[in-house]
């Protein structure tokens, strides 16, 4: 059973990934303005957080916002909601994966220097992933802890030294000019700053996927989360800032976006000590490049573990066919899904292969599905609220609204208008995330409607398969 160390690993572990890439596809459009982006989109996470919390207390299972939606609404939302988690599953595996060349560019330039290099390394980390978890390797919750207290110690150590050798207050407000200049957006583009900037929180749903196998869930996922939201927006805002401390906006976007935490190394000063001098960037740049490579690796990792949880969870309730979790006979893992959702991240990758920047269209996409997910948990909540006043709370957020005798969590009203906003924000100004979302969007709903009509099932109605009868249609026993 996990506690609050192996479910704030897993936290941390994926949401404080995105760090490696987030900074700098957040910069392409915030320029000089990206820790003010990242910290607004950051209020949203906060109250996201608080959401998804109350409800992982409520309903310790896997699903996430699906289960929140199955309880608030009807099965066809529950879908929707986890139809677009799968969504931002894929788009977190095959951004961390294909993020993994870049970093690893420090030792071969040629990573840098060829999209299509890159992209096919990319690739190549999924299809490695895949067989991975085919064959059943799998991580423990010690090994978890021990990279992500890695990771903790790592950027600690980027920040002190960054506060001590790089940070410049007077060049960061030198950035600042109304109206947009090369260092500073327009009010539009800092708005499209902030909804892509959303990418810098993937991963909030995967200690929710956890709940089943927490001790005490209803206290130890929400503590967990809130240790992560924490430890997120502190690294967050520090790490932003010395960034643009250590290099003009220019400079991030067009040396450093791929691999923005490799450029604060980079930009580290050799230091005069007891006359030896030591160049601080030749030490540090190696070790971020490895290290950033390794946990992408086991972000990517953790993206298909998710998506494998959560197509079982949608399975059982008879919102996907059973052949999608089929169990291989020989390894006992569910290779069907294992495979279809690797090669639709691979699939997702090949725009790489055309031309620069697959990290803005990945970043459109994820938030496309993920504001869809988040607005859609938000609105469960804030039914719930209403519709089952009563029930057992075992976590609930500070400051409520009375509204006819129900008391209504401010920061679920104020998180559903958010995500709501930037979801039309995504669909009005990034037509890549538009396009290719909501095409995702209809061909599940399409499949839905044709498996539930297919075996007579209400398209609104909960169908749950017994445990058993459905491991044994799927095709043996679960992972």
């Amino acid at each position: 059973m996990l506690g609050v160390p192996a479910l704030y690993s897993i936290g941390y572990g994926n949401v404080g990934s995105s760090i490696y890439y987030a900074l700098g596809i957040t910069a392409v459009y915030a320029l000089g303005a990206t820790p003010i982006a990242l910290m607004g989109a950051g209020v949203f996470f906060v109250f996201t957080a608080a959401t998804y919390a109350e409800g992982a207390a409520l309903f310790p299972e896997a699903g996430g916002s699906s289960s929140f939606a199955r309880r608030a609404f009807n099965e066809l939302w529950s879908f929707i909601a986890g139809w677009s988690l799968m969504l931002d599953y894929m788009v977190t595996m095959a951004i961390s994966a294909v993020t993994v060349p870049f970093y690893l560019a420090y030792f071969f330039p040629l990573l840098k220097e060829s999209n299509v290099a890159s992209t096919l390394v990319g690739m190549g980390v999924m299809a490695f992933l895949m067989v991975l978890n085919i064959v059943g390797v799998r991580e423990t919750s010690r090994f978890n802890i021990f990279w992500v207290i890695l990771d903790l110690v790592t950027q600690a150590l980027l920040v002190v030294l960054g506060i001590i050798f790089l940070l410049n207050f007077p060049k960061l407000l030198s950035y600042v000019k109304w109206g947009g200049s090369e260092d500073w957006p327009t009010l539009g583009s800092f708005i499209y700053g902030i909804s892509i900037s959303m990418i810098a929180y993937t991963g909030l749903e995967s200690v929710c996927q956890m709940a089943e196998e927490a001790r005490e869930p209803e206290r130890m996922v929400p503590r967990s989360l809130m240790w992560a939201v924490v430890t997120v927006l502190i690294m967050y805002a520090f790490i932003s800032v010395i960034a643009l401390s250590a290099m003009t906006p220019a400079q991030l976007v067009n040396e450093w976006s791929n691999d923005p935490v490799a450029g604060i190394a980079h930009f580290l000063p050799d230091v005069h000590l007891a006359g030896l001098t030591i160049s601080l960037s030749r030490i540090v740049a190696p070790w971020v490049a490895l290290l950033a490579a390794s946990i992408l690796l086991i972000a990517s990792n953790a993206g298909l573990l998710g998506i494998s949880r959560l197509a079982f969870s949608l399975g059982q309730h008879q919102q996907l066919p059973a052949f999608m979790v089929r169990i291989h006979p020989k390894f006992r893992t569910p290779y069907i899904a294992i495979i279809a959702f690797s090669a639709a991240a691979i699939l997702l990758l090949t725009p790489g292969l055309l031309a620069p920047g697959i990290l803005l269209k990945l970043g459109d996409l994820y938030s496309f599905g993920a504001m869809l997910a988040f607005t859609i948990a938000h609105a469960s909540i804030i039914a719930l609220r209403v519709k089952a006043p009563d029930l057992p709370r075992p976590f609930a957020p500070w400051g409520n609204l009375r509204w006819r005798g129900s008391r209504i969590p401010v920061s679920a009203v104020l998180g559903m208008l958010g995500t709501f906003a930037v979801w039309l924000i995504v669909i009005a100004t990034h037509p890549w995330g538009r396009t290719v979302g909501f095409i995702w969007l209809a061909g599940g709903i399409a499949i839905y409607i044709f498996y539930r009509r297919r075996r007579g099932l209400s398209l609104t109605l909960t169908v749950k398969a017994p445990a058993p009868a459905f491991v044994e249609e799927a095709g043996g026993h679960g992972r």
